[in-house]
């Protein structure tokens, strides 16, 4: 039962929080955290980094309202209790317009970076947009992930004093790391979506096929960046992949319960390793 009636309109100092709990915080800050970190990698000093940072934000936060809003129907039938819209905490409209408020705010934040860099990333945004109306159920559902994260590389160079486009390892790498990132988000509801008619690639395959695809793609990202950038592989980028080989394997070979949630733990630390190694990668990343 609902703790709030539908479309009950809250006092303001508790909707804000409930709107931000709304926007799928964790993911957002997490890509936001990474591309900024990036930036600085990269050379994109104090301001540029901070515009960076801005515009991600913006994006994320449009992206995810965007999800809520549309999935409103869907996250209700399915009795989601961390979704403030199918508790009837929060009406779907004001999701709706907080979304398009945040996309709207976006596009002078992006256009910060540059013309060019800029619109790269409302690019990525827009990917996201179109995974959330269309193509999430459909077997092309991999498609903005690949398309968005292969693209905040080029958001990041092309926004340098010397603008450029990223080296190819990048920009595989983040495409690949995407596709990670969907296959990772759906493992753990499959069955919900199968239920509500989702059904995107990661759903069509099935669990089994998932568990073992997603920290397989992680991996070959990381593969990527070790074996992609010219020069000899170090010392810590060859104890990173070592690490991360053993780390998929061994969540996703051990468990007997296909249910077990241990391949989409292993899936996530193979991620972040695959992410540090692109951050140590960072000053190598602009085309030269």
């Amino acid at each position: 039962m609902s703790l709030h009636a539908p479309g009950a309109r809250l006092p303001t100092t508790r909707r804000v929080p409930v709107l931000l709990r709304s926007c799928h915080p964790e993911p957002a800050v997490a890509v936001t955290v990474f591309v900024t970190a990036l930036a600085v990698a990269a050379g994109r000093g104090a301001a540029g980094s901070a515009a960076v940072a801005a515009a991600v934000l913006a994006g994320q936060l449009s992206v995810g309202w965007c999800n809520d809003a549309v999935d409103a129907r869907r996250d209700t039938a399915c009795g989601r209790r961390d979704k403030p819209v199918a508790t009837g905490e929060l009406p779907p409209r004001t999701v709706a317009v907080a979304a398009w408020t945040a996309l709207g705010l976006c596009v002078p934040l992006s256009l910060l970076s540059g013309a060019a860099a800029g619109t790269a990333h409302l690019g990525m945004v827009a990917m996201g947009w179109a995974y959330n109306l269309l193509l999430k159920h459909t077997a092309l559902s991999p498609l903005p992930y690949a398309v968005a994260f292969g693209s905040l590389p080029a958001f990041v160079t092309l926004g340098l004093p010397s603008p450029s486009w990223p080296a190819w390892w990048a920009m595989a790498a983040g495409a690949l790391l995407g596709v990670g990132a969907h296959l990772v988000n759906a493992l753990p509801d499959i069955e919900d979506d199968l239920a509500t008619g989702v059904r995107g690639l990661p759903q069509r395959l099935g669990r089994g096929p998932c568990r073992w695809l997603a920290p397989f793609t992680m991996l070959t990202a990381l593969g990527v960046l070790v074996t992609g950038p010219p020069g000899a592989v170090g010392a810590l980028s060859g104890a990173l992949a070592l690490t991360a080989g053993t780390v998929a394997v061994a969540g996703t070979a051990a468990p007997s319960d296909i249910r077990s949630r241990w391949p989409f733990r292993a899936a996530i630390a193979v991620a972040g390793i695959a992410v540090a190694e692109l951050l140590l990668r960072g000053p190598d990343m602009a085309m030269r």
